[in-house]
């Protein structure tokens, strides 16, 4: 399995196997980045690459809830499988009109850190050829830009 590096100085991005793990610390408490991160008014500010919009159409956020955001051209959606706020959130994910077979898992964990919180997202896909599809897509650059824009949210409170 080919460990890469995909992310910045501020966000750690690497795809390995079936796995691509997301890190990054914000200066922010723990509960404010937890609702940054499952609020629809928050999320639609910062979900996204630089540049585009985001349209949140559903968000119930509570185990066995559904969620859909759309952004640009391209709707994401899923379950929710797990909710414990302020500290864990896993959800699956799948493009819409994705290719047929199981989703992404995603398991999302909010940790106290010195002066803020770390974020660690962990997207484990059905397959390596699943990932290796999605990191072709340019996945990396627009997860660092949708941090740096989370960062920005945040700063202002």
């Amino acid at each position: 399995m080919t460990r890469r590096e995909l992310g910045d100085a501020a966000t750690t991005v690497v795809a390995e196997g079936s796995d691509l793990l997301i890190e990054r610390v914000f200066a922010a408490p723990r509960e404010l980045v937890w609702t940054a991160m499952t609020t629809a008014e928050h999320l639609a500010r910062w979900i996204g690459p630089h540049g585009t919009t985001t349209e949140v159409v559903e968000l119930d956020l509570r185990p066995g809830g559904r969620w859909k955001w759309i952004n640009g051209e391209v709707a994401f959606l899923g379950e929710y499988l797990e909710v414990d706020p302020p500290k864990r959130l896993v959800r699956t994910t799948a493009p819409e009109q994705g290719p047929p077979g199981p989703p992404a898992v995603e398991t999302i964990t909010f940790e106290e850190v010195d002066g803020g919180t770390r974020v660690h997202w962990l997207t484990t896909f059905p397959s390596p050829d699943v990932l290796d599809f999605a990191v072709s897509t340019g996945m990396a650059m627009g997860i660092v830009e949708q941090y740096e824009r989370l960062a920005g949210l945040l700063a202002q409170g």
